[in-house]
């Protein structure tokens, strides 16, 4: 029998760095993959993945950045639906504080493996 797991979102280790993020694998199987990604005044580059991607800001603040110029700020309990080919960037994260993202990579609809 296999045994279930528990865990605390806000239990896992921070961001390493200010600038930085830090990506924990919670959970893989059937081509979908589920994170939890701490970040600290951290923005990414450019996102154009070939999968859907449910994201959850558990706590802190983010920006998401598109092409076309919008922005969405997210707060704690906000989510995001990212489906696949959408651009989209990490503008920025709270500086002053860890952002805590959990991250639901679904399975890329040619079966292909789901990471970047």
């Amino acid at each position: 029998m296999i045994a279930p797991r528990f865990g605390r979102i806000g239990d896992g280790a921070p961001a390493p760095a200010p600038g930085t993020e830090r990506f924990d694998e919670l959970l893989s199987g059937g081509g979908a993959r589920v994170e939890r990604i701490a970040s600290r005044g951290a923005a990414s580059g450019c996102f154009d993945q070939g999968w859907d991607e449910f994201v959850l800001l558990v706590a802190g603040a983010a920006v998401l950045a598109f092409p076309d110029g919008a922005e969405r700020r997210l707060e704690a309990g906000d989510w995001a639906i990212l489906p696949a080919g959408c651009r989209h960037r990490v503008a920025w994260t709270d500086p002053a504080r860890d952002t805590l993202w959990l991250a639901v990579h679904m399975p890329r609809p040619d079966g292909a493996p789901d990471r970047s």
